[in-house]
């Protein structure tokens, strides 16, 4: 999957980069792939979005199923260097209010 560009365990949490689009077209796969990463270490998860450059209301339903299976297991969701288009996304859906966004 193209979209992640790495993942592995950074400072106790599963620290995944992102790279490129998230949107309708790959969303499942992304969400699948994440949740594989997730049940094989799982830990909080920290989204590094340095090289992300888009994501459309499908991914930000995947981000919302992905933070559902965490807090289930008491665990917390997060993103880092987010541009600000995208992290404006968040903001505008109030997705700031349940996930970390810094």
């Amino acid at each position: 999957m193209e979209e992640i560009k790495e993942y592995g365990l950074k400072d106790g949490k599963l620290a995944i980069g992102l790279c490129g689009e998230i949107h309708s077209g790959n969303a499942d796969e992304f969400y699948q792939t994440v949740i594989k990463a997730y049940q094989a270490t799982p830990a909080d998860i920290l989204f590094d979005g340095e090289e992300l450059d888009f994501i459309d209301s499908t991914a930000l339903g995947a981000f919302v199923k992905i933070l559902k299976t965490l807090r289930t297991d008491g665990r917390t969701l997060g993103f880092k260097n987010l541009q600000a288009k995208i992290k404006k996304l968040f903001v505008i859906c109030s997705l700031d209010t349940i996930m970390e966004i810094a």
